[in-house]
């Protein structure tokens, strides 16, 4: 069965800081890249950042670049998502995406980041 488990999210204040954490397990193919989504009420799903984890290429949105990290070197089916710098418009749920032949989502992990 396959599964893609997100956690880590929370309430923050502006300037805060979170680590998500997403697990996949039960591919029959291997993972080719892990995917950071966020959507907010009333925003489409945005590509926050991924990353392919044999080259250890990273991406990012414009709006987190230089504040988002997704550290290399945890495997193809595991990505965390380090975020600092957190602004009110980072305010989301984040759902994790792993992408073989198909893609497989997460549940989310709600982040609120407000003071």
């Amino acid at each position: 069965e396959v599964k893609v488990v997100e956690s880590g999210g929370g309430l923050v204040h502006p300037g805060g800081s979170l680590r998500l954490s997403c697990e996949a397990s039960g591919f029959s193919n291997s993972v080719l890249s892990m995917n950071w989504f966020r959507q907010a009420p009333g925003k489409e799903r945005e590509l926050v950042a991924r990353i392919f984890p044999v080259s250890g290429t990273t991406n990012y949105a414009d709006s987190v670049k230089g504040r988002f990290t997704i550290p290399r070197g945890n495997g193809r089916n595991t990505a965390y998502l380090e975020m600092n710098n957190l602004k009110p418009e980072d305010t989301a749920m984040y759902i994790c995406c792993a992408r073989t032949t198909n893609a497989s989502w997460g549940q989310g992990t709600q982040v609120t980041v407000s003071s």
